[in-house]
């Protein structure tokens, strides 16, 4: 299947560099955020008397991803307070189609039948 890219110009094609350098550069600051809040705060917790084991590392993804989706959404990241609902139920319709897409496969073809085989 041939898919068609269009052309960029010199000034488009600058701009994608640029973006995705920022962009990969963003990510992995926040990579290293969420292995440096691990990582302090198993370090803390051994000069307590805590003997479960520390979050790990994706109990802090869970926290940067809720907090991000409620700053996203317009409401207050600490109090998770307002923010616009109808935004929140298209950001997660988007979460729904990358899980559909990436994650599941190709969607199925309107009409077609969607039962599992």
């Amino acid at each position: 299947m041939n898919e068609s890219r269009p052309v960029l110009t010199p000034l488009e094609r600058q701009y994608m560099e640029i973006d995705e350098k920022v962009r990969h550069a963003m990510m992995a600051r926040i990579y290293k955020a969420i292995e440096d809040a691990t990582a302090q705060a198993a370090e803390e917790l051994k000069s307590t008397e805590w003997t479960d084991a520390p979050p790990a590392y994706e109990y802090f993804v869970s926290v940067a991803h809720q907090k991000l989706f409620v700053h996203l959404c317009g409401g207050d990241p600490e109090t998770f307070q307002g923010g616009d609902p109808e935004l929140a139920a298209h950001i997660l319709k988007n979460g729904q189609n990358i899980v559909d897409h990436y994650f599941i496969g190709a969607k199925v073809e309107p009409g077609a039948d969607k039962s599992p085989a």
